[in-house]
């Protein structure tokens, strides 16, 4: 199901703290940076940030700024964007600053929770996911029912990790305060567990006053049936790629990518690559990587239209060049249709020989765009 785009937000001292122990919260931030985070905030759908954070901080989380709520509601949107957050017991204050300044608010819980905090009376739309909370049905959630696409997520530590672990962060705008707080008692950014493999990408790094940001995103594709943010980043890429094929009449345009376990990017290739009018493009891509790497075993091919099962160019349609290469997971964005080949179907193919495949349908239409001439 398609997700928001989520961007976690975050300052932290030199050695990596959130806050101090003591009785105020440690302002990391410096003025021009407040300023900045009042734009990304003016700028999203949804800010999120965990229950533990509205009882530490009590923040009333809103746009400051009066021109960049009226750029709002000037382009139809809500003046403040919607405020979300989550809490597994219920554990809410009603008199919070969170639920009586701004827009609408909405609260994510489970069964018991939702019991408690509507016996609070909290001025919120409550929701229960379910005995646990799940973060994938949460988004999902916000996305379809709420209409939200850009979250913004601003803590606590807790919310951060358990988004970075499941893969579902699309970018980290950190920011950098030069302090130290020093007191192992105090709360980190992030926690203990498993991340994600391979290095994030730095997108940029920006000077404020005395403090710096830095903007990542995740590179690492996810594993098995669920799909990471970084295979969304991958995908899209493939669609980007497809719209760079010289136009056929007689064969669709297509991207690939071709991505290891740890995010590393092994190759591209696009439809009619080099002047060869009839290479495809998983092919193009699969070609560049010797046969012997052994990242190929757990890597993963982003494909826009699903690896074909027949062709009349070449000896050996894509499906089966994947399963030779050794790839065990394919993202794709379109299942190819009957323009062509009759009843074509490369996921049912790879499927059978045991490879995972996914299909993003949200980004078919990005898939399909550079086809349009073929599809009527």
């Amino acid at each position: 199901m398609p997700y928001p785009y989520v961007l976690l937000s975050a300052a932290v001292s030199l050695d990596g703290f959130l806050d101090d122990t003591g009785p105020d919260r440690l302002l990391l931030s410096s003025p021009a940076d407040f300023d900045r985070v009042d734009e990304v905030r003016a700028s999203v759908d949804a800010i999120l940030i965990g229950a533990g954070t509205i009882r530490a901080d009590n923040p009333r989380l809103l746009v400051n700024s009066p021109e960049r709520r009226a750029t709002r509601t000037a382009a139809g949107r809500a003046e403040y964007p919607l405020k979300v957050t989550v809490t597994a017991t219920g554990d809410l204050d009603p008199d919070a600053k969170f639920w009586h300044t701004g827009g609408e608010k909405t609260v994510y819980t489970t069964d018991e929770g939702l019991r408690r905090a509507r016996a609070l009376g909290i001025a919120a739309d409550v929701v229960s996911l379910g005995a646990d909370l799940d973060w994938r049905l949460l988004l999902e959630h916000l996305h379809d029912v709420r209409g939200v696409r850009r979250l913004m997520v601003e803590g606590g530590g807790t919310v951060h990790t358990q988004l970075l672990q499941q893969g579902l962060a699309d970018e980290l705008q950190l920011v950098l305060a030069p302090l130290f707080v020093g007191d192992p008692k105090a709360p980190r950014l992030f926690g203990p567990g498993g991340y994600q493999a391979g290095r994030l990408r730095l997108l940029e790094t920006r000077r404020i006053e005395d403090v710096v940001l830095m903007r990542y995103e995740p590179t690492a594709p996810g594993t098995g049936g669920s799909a990471a943010a970084a295979d969304r980043h991958w995908l899209r890429l493939a669609c980007e790629l497809a719209a760079e094929c010289p136009p056929s009449r007689t064969a669709f345009s297509v991207g690939a990518v071709v991505v290891a376990a740890d995010g590393t990017e092994l190759a591209r290739g696009h439809s009619r690559e080099a002047g060869d009018p009839v290479v495809h493009a998983e092919e193009a891509a699969l070609a560049k990587i010797p046969a012997d790497d052994p990242r190929l075993a757990a890597a993963t091919v982003y494909t826009s239209l699903e690896p074909c099962t027949h062709r009349a160019s070449r000896p050996h349609p894509c499906a089966e060049l994947v399963l030779r290469a050794g790839v065990r997971r394919v993202v794709t964005a379109w299942r190819e249709p009957d323009t062509f080949v009759a009843a074509a179907d490369g996921t049912g193919m790879l499927r059978e020989a045991g490879v995972e495949v996914l299909v993003l349908g949200e980004y078919e239409g990005s898939a399909k765009a550079p086809n349009g001439h073929l599809l009527g």
